[in-house]
């Protein structure tokens, strides 16, 4: 008698003939390993990674920096507090998302809840393990950027407290590039607020991804978009040419009292502000108008996926115009995989 797997749709029981066996030996379903993988990819929510390392670059180019062996280290710190996340997140709303998505990996049975409590502390070891080895002032910042990723998914995420706390992570996430990089996180300060504000957005309107809400929600991230492709377009004063070259880009000789490369960081900010609008303003419209929860859980993917050209819009607004560029590529990719797992 054969059965058939309800996960993947093989037939179990029952095998074809191998060499040195028989026909009649059962085996295991042979999708059993791809699905756990699948699994994994959907707890982690893999392509939201993509989203992830031009926090650390974008860090860096406010400082006017060149990213170096410790900017690596503060990336690799970065993913793996950001998948810590993503698996306590799920772990603590196992309960929660029984109800609400069942066929989440928890609730579905197809990861146990140790293994995801499990991968999220042993994830966030490594994260802060990395961070030491990029120094003090790295571990200084990665500290409380992992403590702040456990309050909101223990106890944070359900209070107003929330999104404020999603926004000092992603906002910490950034100082963490340009501390491990110079050592200082005043000059990236006033990017981690920009990042940390369309962060904020992008977790209020999640917040009512599963039921649906007020179209209130995401007309206040479309507004806020607008807001920040404006500020981070707004021309830098002069002094702020004066920052290292990117180690990308070719040396140039420039007239004196010119910024370095100002023409083509400025058209290039514009470019990217443009871009992140773009991957925004149409979600955030359809959800403002219907507020349900496939049009607010395309908002919110939609949001996720936009840090990308705002972190982009940043590094070359601090004139990291080739660092931005290699940010930027990063959103196509992204884009490419969330067709396969979602990051929501």
């Amino acid at each position: 008698m054969t059965l058939r797997n309800s996960s993947c749709g093989c037939l179990e029981g029952a095998s074809p003939a191998a060499p040195g066996g028989s026909a009649g030996a059962t085996s295991p379903c042979a999708c059993t390993g791809r699905s756990r993988r699948r699994a994994w990819a959907e707890l982690l929510r893999l392509p939201a990674l993509f989203s992830v390392p031009g926090d650390a670059l974008a860090g860096t180019a406010a400082t006017g920096a060149a990213p170096n062996a410790r900017t690596l280290l503060a990336i690799g710190s970065s993913l793996c507090l950001y998948e810590a996340g993503m698996a306590l997140n799920d772990w603590a709303d196992r309960d929660v998302d029984a109800v609400e998505r069942p066929h989440r990996p928890l609730p579905s049975g197809r990861i146990r809840p140790a293994a995801a409590l499990t991968a999220a502390c042993a994830l966030t070891a490594a994260g802060l393990a990395l961070a030491a080895r990029a120094g003090r002032p790295a571990l200084a910042v990665a500290a409380p950027l992992a403590a702040t990723v456990w309050a909101y998914d223990l106890g944070l995420k359900h209070t107003p407290a929330g999104p404020v706390a999603m926004a000092a992570a992603r906002g910490l996430d950034l100082l963490l590039g340009s501390a491990a990089t110079t050592g200082r996180t005043r000059p990236a300060v006033p990017s981690a607020a920009l990042l940390g504000t369309h962060t904020l957005a992008v977790t209020t309107v999640s917040r009512q991804e599963a039921q649906g809400g007020s179209p209130l929600a995401p007309l206040a991230a479309l507004a806020t978009t607008a807001l920040l492709a404006r500020v981070v377009t707004h021309r830098p004063s002069e002094h702020r040419g004066a920052t290292a070259r990117d180690p990308l880009e070719p040396r140039t000789t420039r007239p004196p009292g010119t910024a370095l490369g100002w023409k083509p960081a400025a058209h290039l900010t514009t470019a990217l502000a443009a871009a992140y609008v773009a991957a925004t303003a149409r979600p955030y419209f359809h959800a403002t108008l219907n507020p349900s929860p496939p049009l607010t859980q395309r908002a919110v993917g939609a949001g996720v996926r936009a840090t990308i050209p705002l972190q982009a819009t940043l590094t070359a607004r601090s004139q990291g115009t080739a660092t931005a560029l290699l940010i930027a590529a990063l959103a196509p990719l992204g884009a490419r995989f969330a067709k396969k797992v979602s990051v929501t």
